[in-house]
């Protein structure tokens, strides 16, 4: 699969020096007392954070209405709604102080956004959240078998599920589970970090029919008994 356009990258960046430069501040002032990240450098955040969240950008189709599930401190979601403002994004994030700094975000930042302070296995079951979403994506949440479990009850057939992770490996062990939640076609796009901060992947699984009504599973067996 074709890698990301990190020259459109860079190019986002820059044009959206502003907003990238408020966003960096509030995670400064807000870090300890929400402990959003352990990333605290100003090049590490712009790279590792804000860089490596535009990578997935250019996947995302035009006015797509997409889900980020353990949103945390916004990543990948908040540089993709500075990048793109067609975009509506449903943030899921458990934990209510973490649910706050992404509503004082958005507010600063004026996001095409809402805040969900929940947990994406349980929002998955109702009829609100339950394949209503073009694409859903995960940053640094689980390993791919739970997280496919986690992300693609929320996608609708014919959308699509983008985890980014630090490379491919985890593939082969998800295949099944991606199969049993209805999804295939799954694939990477790699890509390296400016300055050697590292190789990164985007896995992307295609929802090509209705996941089954017993998963997600709930009461944690996604983490505790993930499928294999």
């Amino acid at each position: 699969m074709q890698s990301p356009d990190l020259e459109r990258v860079n190019g986002i960046l820059k044009e959206k020096a502003e907003k990238f430069a408020i966003f960096a501040r509030l995670l400064s002032e807000y870090n300890q007392k929400f402990n959003l990240t352990a990333i605290t450098d100003g090049v590490e955040v712009e790279i590792k954070h804000f860089f490596d969240s535009l990578a997935g950008e250019g996947y995302i189709p035009a006015g797509a209405r997409a889900a980020e599930v353990g949103s945390g401190a916004g990543f990948p979601s908040v540089p993709i709604l500075i990048a793109r403002e067609d975009v509506h994004f449903t943030l899921i994030e458990s934990t209510g102080k973490k649910c706050n700094f992404l509503r004082i975000v958005k507010e600063e930042l004026g996001l095409n956004a809402d805040i969900v302070c929940g947990r994406a296995e349980e929002l998955a079951r109702t009829a609100q959240f339950r394949e209503a979403f073009d694409v859903v994506v995960a940053r640094a949440v689980a390993p791919l078998n739970t997280l496919a479990e986690y992300c693609l009850p929320l996608v609708r057939v014919g959308g699509e599920m983008i985890a980014y992770k630090a490379g491919e490996e985890e593939i082969a062990g998800a295949q099944r589970a991606i199969a049993l939640l209805g999804g295939g076609n799954v694939r990477a796009a790699t890509y390296e970090l400016p300055r050697g901060m590292g190789a990164r992947a985007l896995i992307f699984a295609e929802k090509r029919k209705r996941t089954p009504q017993q998963y997600p599973r709930g009461h944690g067996k996604e983490r505790s008994a993930p499928l294999a």
